[in-house]
């Protein structure tokens, strides 16, 4: 079987930035839907479109065809008290922290959110006593980034996969990001509410969802 639109594909890969400095190389192959799905970057899918099982290449992605440049806008600073205790570097945020009722900074004015009203993921870069600096940049943003791939598996999509435009069980590229599951029932512990339906995760490479440090 050739990879092809609703093929679901394994694929073996190695990151590096363009010193061929290694970011990235699992144990376990990334799984995902080919043909327009967003498994994985535009580059990637239109080299492996038409490969059989074992075909490897490297190819390189400028920051335009990955994670994008790096927009010194989304750098944010935010009152503390905002956010749940520990804060530590290098946590990571879904969505707003909402400015609330009686947040002041020390000369006692009230403080207005300054993030967008968006669904970006932010990173705690640092934290002083008063402030937190967050950065909605992708981690790799800016970057050119190598990649090296390898086809272990190919097969047929089911239905399912193919509605739902993901593969069970699939892992697609995390790269620094946390994986947000949609069917998360609430019982774990992962992460602390903040303003609305804000999450703090703190995510470590390897296992099912590799970030980055």
């Amino acid at each position: 079987m050739k990879i092809e639109k609703n093929t679901v594909v394994s694929l073996r890969y190695k990151l590096t930035d363009a010193q061929n400095n290694v970011i990235e190389e699992p144990d376990s192959p990334m799984v995902y839907l080919h043909g327009g799905y967003e498994g994985t970057f535009p580059k990637i899918e239109s080299l492996l479109d038409g490969q059989d099982i074992g075909y490897e290449a490297s190819i390189q992605l400028e920051p335009s065809e990955a994670f994008g440049e790096y927009d010194p806008e989304l750098l944010k600073i935010e009152p503390r008290g905002r956010f749940p205790e520990p804060l530590e570097v290098g946590m990571q945020f879904e969505g707003v922290p909402d400015a609330q009722e009686g947040d002041a900074d020390e000369d006692g004015e009230r403080q207005e959110s300054t993030l967008d009203d968006d669904a970006l993921i932010y990173t705690v870069t640092d934290v002083a006593d008063s402030q937190v600096i967050l950065d909605g940049n992708h981690p790799l943003a800016g970057m050119a980034l190598r990649f090296w791939v390898q086809v272990e598996d190919i097969r047929a999509a089911t239905e399912e996969e193919i509605e739902n435009r993901y593969p069970e069980s699939g892992q697609g590229f995390a790269f620094g990001m946390p994986h947000l599951d949609d069917d998360d029932d609430g019982d774990g512990d992962e992460g602390d509410e903040v303003g609305g339906d804000s999450c703090a995760h703190q995510t470590h490479l390897g296992g099912a969802n590799p970030t980055l440090h």
